[in-house]
């Protein structure tokens, strides 16, 4: 259908012709965001418990590591794992490895940083009780402090994760066929960047208002009671 506007003639047709491009694509963003996701939660809570310690060699270690991947740009870091960091382990990788490896690695450098603010803000009480009736550290943090401190984390874990999926778009520099790389395709071969880019845009726009609404129900749903 082509729709004349101020002067410009959208033709949305043509863009929905190559869905099977732009499906595709879309397959490979939600693919490579949840393995980053995968890398990233883990990682961040573990780097967390890290940072929390009473060693001074292991806290610095993980400072290390969340500053240098939080102040990286994220399109650096891709260049980086993509090209020069097989020639230094000896191994190959290809652009999915590549990029989600990137995006996980930095994710959980921020993760670590809301996991650790989670965790502080559980009043040291909490530590003291589970201590009294003598409860190790793995089994307080399993059932005493983590269940209260991912309440609390609910809104700022959404904020990441939802930086993490727009931060997907940022694999077509190496070609990893995401849903901005399928679309530069459909661009070429329509002549219509113009409703391509249009259709991009509400995708992610779609994905994360639909995820915020869920996020905003759990958050009421499992509000920390004063």
């Amino acid at each position: 259908m082509v729709t004349p506007f101020m002067g410009y003639e959208w033709d949305f047709a043509a863009v929905f012709r190559h869905r099977e491009l732009l499906l595709e694509g879309a397959k490979g963003t939600f693919r490579l965001a949840g393995m980053a996701m995968v890398i990233a939660i883990p990682l961040g809570l573990f780097v967390a418990l890290l940072r929390l310690s009473r060693l001074p060699v292991i806290s610095w270690i993980a400072v290390v590591y969340t500053d240098m991947f939080r102040t990286s740009p994220s399109i650096v870091l891709i260049y980086w794992f993509f090209f020069a960091f097989p020639l230094l382990v000896g191994v190959d990788f290809d652009t999915f490895t590549a990029v989600s490896l990137t995006l996980g690695l930095q994710t959980g450098a921020y993760m670590a940083e809301v996991f650790r603010g989670g965790i502080q803000s559980i009043r040291p009480g909490q530590w003291q009780a589970a201590k009294a009736l003598g409860m190790g550290l793995g089994t307080t943090l399993r059932y005493i402090i983590l269940p209260q401190a991912i309440r609390r984390m609910i809104p700022v874990f959404f904020t990441r994760l939802t930086e993490l999926f727009k931060a997907t778009s940022l694999a077509a520099v190496v070609s990893y066929p995401e849903i901005v790389q399928m679309a530069s395709r459909v661009s070429s071969d329509t002549f219509r960047p113009i409703e391509t880019y249009t259709v991009v845009a509400l995708f992610f726009f779609t994905v994360i208002f639909c995820v915020s609404r869920l996020v905003r129900y759990a958050e009421r749903r499992f509000a920390v009671p004063e």
